[in-house]
């Protein structure tokens, strides 16, 4: 167990199980919307005896390290693997309601983006440091591959993509280069794009790739991202019973503003917004964790009867 989380440390952990305990409340059942290799439910799992977990990740990878990870749950019946993306939770409605009981969900957390042992494996194509199949699917059963984006979708398909969803102000000149060398030669690898893009735009931002922006436009299209979280949040909470904790953890300024915005509109029928400030990581953990660096929590109480 230690192995594996010095190994995946789960980001905001101390964080995580402060707001969970200054709560107060005991908790009997917790839905991991993005469980990845298990770090924050491993954590969670030991502040409550009997916690009932709903294990959520899109990656069939995730939910197979799961069934390894907490085997003595599985035979105590104390958690269920759901292989999904947490936007089709509302269609497990019932199947969670029959393993927790009627009254709803305790505790949710959504560790939102890529996790480290995606970003780490070369043959999924998240990372431009390490050479693979152009893909970034984080469920590989999807349809839509960033190869596909990069070798099909027209300039003017392209520059907008960049620049709404990764913030990137000129990408006139790098698009045009795709576009003259996809004629000659498709893109298939991440080294082909990453390259690409190096070798245009040159390093303007000491410890920054420059192709960060753009390959973090590619996978939240990919995988439809931002779209997912706009349109769950609400989903979400309807799963928690009253007093319930909804925490989201994200990773860049367009997630981040999604889930402030989206938690002010649902206060003013749901509950509460318990991080009137965002909560980031501390320095010692971005200095240990260079993923920490860019991670915001945000914390909502379910307050009301609805079901």
């Amino acid at each position: 167990m230690k192995n594996n989380l010095e190994l995946h440390k789960p980001v905001l952990l101390a964080e995580v199980l402060k707001i969970i305990k200054d709560n107060g409340c005991e908790k009997k059942s917790y839905l991991d919307a993005t469980f990845g290799r298990g770090g924050h439910a491993l954590e969670i799992n030991s502040l409550f005896k009997g916690l009932k977990i709903i294990a959520v990740d899109q990656d069939i990878e995730a939910i197979e390290y799961g069934k390894k990870l907490f085997t003595d749950k599985i035979a105590q019946n104390e958690i269920i693997f759901i292989h999904s993306n947490f936007s089709g939770l509302t269609e497990q409605r019932d199947k969670i309601k029959n393993f927790i009981g009627k009254d709803g969900v305790s505790l949710i957390l959504a560790d939102l983006g890529v996790s480290s042992p995606q970003l780490d494996d070369a043959e999924r194509g998240f990372s431009f440091y390490k050479d693979g199949p152009l893909d970034m699917r984080m469920d590989s059963s999807s349809q839509l591959t960033a190869s596909e984006i990069i070798n099909e979708w027209s300039e003017e398909e392209l520059i907008s993509l960049f620049i709404t969803k990764g913030e990137v102000r000129r990408p006139q000149k790098v698009v045009n280069k795709i576009v003259e060398r996809r004629k000659e030669k498709k893109f298939s690898t991440t080294d082909d794009l990453s390259y690409l893009i190096e070798s245009t735009l040159g390093w303007r931002k000491k410890g920054q790739h420059p192709a960060t922006h753009f390959f973090l436009a590619l996978r939240l299209e990919v995988n439809q991202e931002l779209e997912v979280v706009e349109n769950s949040l609400e989903d979400l909470l309807n799963l928690l019973e009253p007093g319930g904790l909804l925490l989201v953890i994200s990773f860049h300024s367009l997630e981040d503003r999604i889930v402030k915005y989206k938690f002010k509109e649902l206060a003013e029928t749901k509950g509460n917004i318990l991080t009137k400030k965002v909560i980031q990581a501390t320095w010692d953990e971005k200095k240990k964790n260079k993923r920490a660096r860019s991670a915001k929590l945000r914390v909502f109480e379910r307050r009301d009867n609805v079901r």
